[in-house]
């Protein structure tokens, strides 16, 4: 195997391929990407098992072949290396020699054939996503995705065709603590295919993808495995193997007591007041009355704090207990300049509401406070 390509554009793939890979890994394969050169074109692909990406990109390539090396030393030398360089790669007897200019690496490699391949299967399910829908549906939701391992059927987003409404494809994600529902219409060729659990791991790398490029994304799955492919990358990951609770129980329908207020505002203000909250609860309570909000936190270590907001409320007084952060996290993705809250009483879920996107709706459990 022997190409040569710009520093920048091989750069730009090992930053993606390499960070599916595991820092600690037993098997010691999977520390490494995969290589290989056919004509014109250098392809590197990395997997953790779970999940797998391809990058192809542009390659002068003077002779055909492939082997496995090192993710994160690759990385790093290739980072390391000046703007504009051309990297010249070469393999001979199991070694990699790596040049640009008068900087010459070495690296051992281990067989491609060792390499796992992971085979997507007969994915039936086909459909196309522009790359701003899809971004939309994970920007929305990804924060409510639960880290808590036990509950691992909640490690992801839920995406399916709306039960309720099969013009709508939705997400959803929930922790037990808020949840955050968003749809899209329902692509074509969409309908039909299973509700499924996009894992976290997944999520986080396809966003990172996602900010580089504009365009259709087409959607693969089947009942096990999902593939995303766009702009020369093909990621395919295992789905979680479980089922999503009925999510529709924990939204209310009978909150009659209705908030109107400025967002921004709100939002500045809870992030104010819960600076003195203690890591451990971050809890701050909401006093409504009318067309007025106090919030209020007490921390037993540092003491208090209290604002005053106004707001549209013309129901009776209520007290509420939010999570700081949660509340912060829902805030932070509301488009419009009003956001919207039903509320019932101190002890049930709020739903909270967006004036700049009817599509999405945040269901946020109360605190003790």
């Amino acid at each position: 195997m022997k190409l040569t390509i710009e520093r920048g554009q091989l750069l730009k793939s090992l930053s993606h391929v390499q960070s599916v890979v595991e820092r600690r890994n037993t098997i010691p394969i999977l520390s490494n990407v995969q290589i290989e050169a056919d004509e014109g074109a250098i392809s590197l692909t990395a997997t953790d098992l779970d999940l797998a990406i391809v990058e192809k990109t542009e390659a002068s390539v003077g002779e055909t072949g492939g082997t496995t090396v090192p993710a994160h030393t690759m990385f790093d030398i290739v980072r390391k290396l000046p703007d504009g360089a051309q990297v010249e790669l070469s393999l001979t007897d199991e070694r990699l020699t790596i040049t640009a200019g008068r900087s010459q690496f070495t690296l051992s490699c281990l067989p491609k054939e060792d390499f796992p391949v992971m085979s997507g299967g007969d994915m039936p399910h086909r459909f196309n996503l522009a790359s701003e829908e899809l971004k939309r549906l994970i920007d929305k939701t990804r924060f409510a995705i639960s880290t808590e391992e036990t509950r691992y059927y909640l490690n992801g987003i839920y995406l399916h065709v709306a039960d309720d409404d099969d013009s709508m494809l939705r997400a959803v994600a929930t922790d037990g603590h808020r949840l955050a529902q968003v749809e899209v219409s329902v692509p074509e060729g969409a309908k039909g295919m299973p509700g499924v659990i996009v894992p976290r791991k997944l999520v986080a790398e396809l966003r990172k993808l996602l900010d580089e490029y504009e365009g259709e994304v087409e959607v693969q799955l089947s009942d096990t495995k999902i593939r995303f492919t766009f702009a020369g990358v093909v990621l395919t990951s295992k789905l979680i193997d479980g089922t999503f609770p009925d999510y529709k129980r924990v939204i209310p329908t009978a909150n009659e007591k209705r908030l109107e207020v400025d967002c921004q505002v709100l939002a500045e203000a809870v992030d104010r007041v819960s600076t003195i909250s203690s890591d451990r609860t971050r809890s701050v309570k909401v006093a409504l009355s009318a067309d007025k909000i106090d919030l209020s936190v007490t921390s037993p270590e540092n003491g208090t704090a209290t604002e005053e907001l106004l707001a549209t409320y013309s129901e009776e007084p209520l007290e509420i207990g939010f999570n700081a952060k949660y509340l912060l996290d829902i805030l932070g993705q509301v488009e419009g300049d009003t956001v919207y809250a039903e509320l019932a009483d101190s002890a049930s879920p709020t739903i909270v509401r967006d004036n700049g996107d009817d599509s999405a709706l945040y269901v946020l459990m109360p605190m003790r406070v």
